[in-house]
């Protein structure tokens, strides 16, 4: 099970002491030095996505550094993938430095030394074995303290990706969490080793099965984006991925739906969600249905009591479900 740990639960005297042994136990020997008091309020979650290990940190400005010294005491041969959600810090290795911002990513290597100089910050970083990279070690070495901007390309869908992770923790939560967890484990991974392998100018490591998910992975998020457009079709996605219809269709075959009922899924998803939102009560069902790309009430009517047993109506008068 995911743990969380507290700043707030040691006394003020000995809070930098254990939070030096918190962060050593989740990423190995290193040195943590803090110019100012603790504050109470940091805290750190560990757990697992999938395959994927995941720490959640809320902490003050801090530096933290891995040496030669504390890897000869122990090689994890991972590697670490930090998101920064809020704050600042500049991360270095490898004579290089990432200096981030909210939604950027980086790579660094837990088997070379590194360096990371943070703001007061929010961040979450994933681990994993550096052998879920498709790429050599020298290859590797060209990537890591790069910053990868995550407002454009597979970083942006990466860095959402990443962000939902926290939601599935080791499966905690909804029925069904854990498969919905290890799916994103895994859409994290293929995106990553995408992106990396791009800024290489080596697209064709990254396997066919992991190149033909990531195209996959940014058609739904293609999708999610463009809900709301009634004209929202397999002829328009394929277009805008440079992919004919047919080869569309034979992705979706793979997740075992069509193109059509992907959409129709999502659609009723987000107006299922609205129906129930406390604050769109004084929204008609007809503007809702409009929201997501339904342009006839009858139809979104029967849809929704196809998908969902009872009218949107009643529905909405139903007791909040999660």
């Amino acid at each position: 099970m995911s743990t969380t740990f507290r700043t707030a639960d040691a006394p003020a005297a000995s809070r930098e002491d254990y939070w030096h042994h918190v962060v050593t136990s989740a990423l190995g020997p290193l040195d943590l030095h803090i110019d100012s008091p603790l504050d109470a309020g940091d805290e750190l979650t560990l757990g697992g996505v999938g395959g994927v290990r995941v720490g959640v940190l809320e902490a003050s400005a801090a530096q933290v550094s891995r040496t030669s010294r504390h890897i000869k005491q122990s090689d994890p041969d991972f590697c670490k993938v930090d998101l920064l959600v809020r704050g600042g810090g500049v991360i270095q290795q490898d004579e290089r430095e990432a200096r981030l911002r909210p939604g950027d990513l980086t790579l660094v290597d837990l088997s070379r030394p590194s360096v990371w100089a943070m703001a007061p910050s929010h961040v979450i970083a994933i681990v994993f074995p550096r052998a879920l990279l498709p790429l050599h070690t020298d290859e590797l070495a060209r990537l890591t303290a790069v910053t990868v901007p995550g407002e454009q390309g597979l970083g942006a869908l990466a860095s959402t990706l990443v962000t939902r992770m926290p939601e599935h923790l080791d499966g905690a939560g909804e029925s069904g969490a854990w498969s919905v967890g290890a799916r994103l484990g895994t859409a994290v991974l293929d995106l990553l080793a995408a992106a990396f392998a791009a800024r290489l100018g080596r697209d064709t490591v990254v396997p066919f099965e992991t190149r033909q998910r990531v195209l996959l992975h940014r058609i739904h998020a293609f999708i999610e984006d463009h809900l709301a457009d009634p004209d929202l079709s397999p002829h328009t996605i394929a277009a805008a991925h440079h992919v004919s219809v047919r080869y569309l269709y034979k992705l979706f075959d793979t997740q075992q739906t069509t193109v059509a009922a992907w959409i129709r899924h999502r659609r009723l998803d987000r107006a299922r969600h609205d129906l129930q939102h406390p604050e769109l009560r004084d929204r008609t069902i007809t503007a809702i249905a409009a929201r997501w790309g339904f342009s006839s009430p009858a139809h979104f009517n029967r849809v929704f009591r196809n998908a969902y047993g009872v009218a949107p109506g009643e529905y909405r008068v139903l007791p909040p479900r999660g």
